[in-house]
């Protein structure tokens, strides 16, 4: 263990009781809705499976966001948005890890896509800048975080890196998701 973990573990023993609404996920924003859905997945981890630590952040892993593949796209698809979340976050809400948009084709994003300086995808922003792949790094202690990546199908492409909150990103794209699809990866410091 890190030093620095070490240090954080009374912390995540703390809050080891505390954990995010899952109910404020993004999945069930009612912008998103639709009864269509796509096959979406990763080679790096399967659907409820530990995420590798390769794609974990600082301390754990490098830091690398995980190849990403998708089909089924409905075919007036004009672009995909992606959401991943850390469901377990002692916060009142999910933990944004990454928000980006990008074209649908070749159907999959390699290593690394979703990083910031990428050319594949577009990034929400915030205060802080992008909203680019940060990996699992759950407070040590804390126990298992499970995290949501959520896919949608647009029938639009949208101007996302010219957007610096859900909220607004949420209204650009209600009336214009065509079909989703999540995976969940776990992981545990």
């Amino acid at each position: 263990m890190h030093p620095l973990e070490a240090l954080l573990l009374p912390l995540g023993r703390l809050f080891r009781g505390r954990h995010a609404d899952e109910a404020r996920s993004i999945s069930h924003r009612p912008e998103l809705a639709t009864t269509s859905s796509l096959g979406f997945g990763s080679p790096r981890f399967g659907d409820g499976q530990e995420i590798p630590a390769r794609y974990c952040g600082r301390l754990i892993g490098d830091n690398l966001s995980p190849a990403l593949s998708w089909t089924n796209l409905p075919a007036a698809t004009a672009d995909l948005l992606l959401v991943m979340e850390d469901l377990d976050s002692p916060g009142e809400s999910p933990r944004l890890h990454a928000v980006a948009a990008f074209a649908p084709e070749p159907g999959r994003l390699d290593d690394g896509a979703l990083n910031a300086g990428s050319s594949q995808a577009r990034f929400l922003r915030d205060g802080h800048g992008p909203l680019a792949y940060s990996g699992p790094r759950p407070l040590p202690g804390h126990g298992p975080h499970h995290y949501r990546f959520h896919l949608c199908a647009l029938d639009r492409r949208i101007d996302i890196d010219q957007l610096d909150a859900v909220g607004p990103l949420l209204a650009a794209v209600q009336g214009h998701v065509l079909a989703s699809a999540t995976i969940t990866g776990t992981r545990e410091t």
